[in-house]
């Protein structure tokens, strides 16, 4: 499984993080890339000035339809699959909850040596909690101020993690978290650097200093989650080349972070270590990894990233498990992604991928220990506003339970894998 795992080390990418400075209409829309940008032609007509600033609008109805042979969590989109011993029947899901709306502003120019272009982004989807389907919460998804030009980028708010910018090309929501993707979006204080080594090659720096988010124990009242007091610390170091000359980029980037998480454990743990309760409890989190992208002949493009770590739950790695509740103890996980881009048509797009996500058996009694997808989709433009595509994934989740013996039979976790065919159908219509 390990082998599998280090082979995507040598992956390749288009990477969210810009070669020069861009604007905000610059930044992908989307987890999938089937959904890469707004139209900004149909947006400009809905676009207001006033003072100097200018508001544009921009959004997406999208809505998905979804068969899965096997239950999967959380259901309206795939993160793992349910063991068959808990959840071993198919399930149907229609859902417009990502669908999303946001506004791009364009501010005054800041007159330093070098002018700052200034602006902002603020960006919802229906992603948030909720009783029912139909009765969606609002997700923030974006809300930052950035101040940019051609050598740097100012950014305060929300926005992209630093750390394995890319994502891959799948229709599944998720966009490959659990399964091999790393990062996710919080607030943030963070600086860019680009510098053009030559006509063709250009180096990017970026470092941030981020929200802890602490992510595991969420539904458990016995135990308290914290913030730490110091914030999790993100930089990446990338180099951008042209090697043909044609404006195909190949994208090589290493990232990496460092924090901490904490909890307040106000009662004694599960069985059979039963450990006492414990206050101010600290664990690191860490991570290195790898990005890659690359043009592969005039037709196709390949991606992919890899990671390894601990306590990566609040990076959404782990398959969303940073800490093991049984030893209070930090989980290790390996893990990456791959994905190859075949044009047909200015149209018609095929990509193909592979993702894995494998924590350390060794770290946990018992929980997820191994989860794995491979999607082939086929996606479609109808129209510069209209796309929709047609998605088939196959999923893998192992479990273990090491307490055999040792606890009630009642108590134990499933042993079972969870294993799925997931076919999806999506349509957007963006303006």
């Amino acid at each position: 499984m390990r082998i599998a795992v280090l082979v995507l080390a040598l992956g390749v990418v288009y990477t969210r993080a810009p070669l020069a400075a861009q604007s905000v209409v610059d930044v992908a829309l989307a987890e999938s890339p089937p959904v890469d940008k707004p139209p900004l032609l149909l947006a400009a007509h809905l676009a207001q000035e006033k003072d100097g600033f200018r508001v544009v609008p921009y959004g997406a109805f999208w809505s998905d339809m979804i068969y899965a042979s096997q239950r999967t969590n959380p259901g309206s989109f795939t993160l793992y699959v349910l063991s068959e011993e808990d959840q071993g029947e198919p399930a149907f899901t229609l859902d417009a909850r990502r669908s999303r709306f946001g506004l791009d502003l364009f501010g005054p120019t800041i007159p330093t040596a070098e002018p700052l272009k200034t602006g902002g982004r603020v960006e919802i989807d229906f992603q948030g909690r909720f009783v029912v389907e139909n009765s969606a919460a609002v997700l923030l998804r974006h809300a930052y101020w950035e101040a940019y030009n051609d050598s740097q980028r100012i950014l305060i708010g929300q926005n992209w993690d630093v750390i394995s910018p890319l994502i891959p090309r799948t229709l599944n929501y998720a966009a490959g978290y659990s399964s091999g993707n790393l990062g996710f979006r919080r607030a943030q204080f963070r600086y860019d650097r680009y510098f053009t080594c030559s006509e063709r090659t250009k180096l990017i720096l970026q470092t941030s200093l981020n929200q802890d988010i602490v992510a595991d124990f969420a539904t458990d009242s016995s135990v308290r989650r914290e913030s730490a007091d110091w914030p999790v610390i993100e930089g990446r170091a990338a180099l951008s080349f042209d090697p043909g000359a044609d404006g195909r980029l190949t994208t090589l980037g290493v990232s990496g972070h460092i924090g901490e998480t904490g909890f307040d454990f106000l009662e004694a743990g599960p069985p059979p270590l039963s450990l006492p309760p414990q206050d101010d409890a600290r664990f690191e989190t860490w991570s290195y990894n790898l990005d890659f992208a690359t043009p592969l002949g005039e037709r196709a493009h390949l991606q992919a990233e890899f990671f390894h770590g601990k306590n990566l739950s609040p990076q959404l790695g782990g398959i969303g498990q940073g800490i093991c509740p049984c030893v209070r103890e930090p989980i290790e996980s390996i893990g990456g992604w791959v994905d190859v881009q075949y044009v047909w048509t200015p149209k018609l797009r095929t990509h193909v991928g592979y993702g894995i996500d494998d924590p350390n058996d060794d770290d946990m009694l018992l929980g997820r220990v191994s989860n794995q997808v491979l999607f082939v989709n086929l996606t479609c433009d109808v129209t510069p506003q209209l796309l929709t595509g047609l998605e088939t994934s196959y999923w893998k989740t192992h479990y273990q339970e090491t307490r055999g013996g040792l606890v009630p039979d009642d108590q134990l976790g499933p042993t079972a894998p969870g294993e799925a065919v997931v076919v999806e159908f999506m349509v957007k219509y963006s303006f």
